[in-house]
């Protein structure tokens, strides 16, 4: 097996999802007493979240590179970035990291051409709602895709939710209400499917709960970080296992 360096804590509500599912990939495929040989970065969230509110993300891509490039010196040999909204800065970190990094992107848009959808709905953090080069480009450019947004009040709600309650372990019903509320408004403008493009999201939702399609970018990513741990072939209609 390749090691992966996991560049997480952003929040580490979902870098503890991604440990356990590159575990479990790692696990079922091989059986026994296997798991995924990992280096893992965990940073403080908070400044990280201040330089995002503030958009100092050269100051961000600086500090993740940093780490980056210390997962490459502990024997990272690619990297996952366990977080959609900093991969603003994904080719920064990549350069610094002086390691392939596995985009989160690439992964999500696979399983939605998989599934034969032209046009969905992206639920995430403000940035990735708003700024089009975190995600929204690639998907487009590489997928094919047509990318809906929710409206400003919604974008509002959904971005609330993750910082002030998701990255800090609080799951409620009432905001599961409230998201479902978002769904089911892009699908009345034409969405296919919603991707959940932020890593805390599948807290709240479950794909395998919803008769709608969701697409789950956190166990996307990790899916195909197995794939790559495992020198196993790209599959693009290849389900999450």
């Amino acid at each position: 097996m390749k090691t992966l360096g996991l560049l997480g804590g952003m929040s580490w509500e979902s870098t503890a999802v991604y440990y356990r599912l590159l575990n479990q990939g790692v696990s079922r495929r091989l059986g026994g007493l296997h798991s995924a040989p990992l280096r893992i970065a965990s940073v403080d969230f908070a400044p990280v979240a201040q330089w995002q509110s503030a958009g100092q993300w050269a100051a961000a891509a600086q500090h993740l590179g940093a780490l980056g490039s210390g997962l490459w010196r502990a024997g990272a040999q690619g990297l996952v970035l366990a977080t959609n909204t900093m991969h603003k800065v994904a080719d920064t970190i990549e350069a610094a990291a002086g390691l392939p990094l596995l985009h989160i992107a690439d992964a999500t848009g696979a399983a939605i051409r998989a599934a034969g959808l032209s046009c969905v709905g992206l639920l995430g953090t403000r940035f990735t709602m708003e700024d089009s080069t975190i995600v929204i480009d690639r998907l487009r450019q590489r997928s094919g895709l047509e990318v809906l947004v929710p409206p400003a009040a919604d974008r509002a709600r959904v971005h609330a939710v993750i910082y002030d309650e998701l990255c800090r372990g609080v799951v409620t019903e009432a905001s599961r209400q409230a998201y479902l509320g978002v769904i089911d408004r892009l699908a009345a403008r034409g969405a296919q499917g919603v991707i959940l493009g932020c890593t805390e999201i599948s807290l709240l939702l479950d794909p395998l709960q919803h008769a709608f399609p969701l697409f789950d970018s956190t166990a996307l990513h990790a899916e195909a970080a197995v794939r790559w741990m495992l020198d196993e072939p790209t599959h693009p209609d290849r389900k999450p296992t």
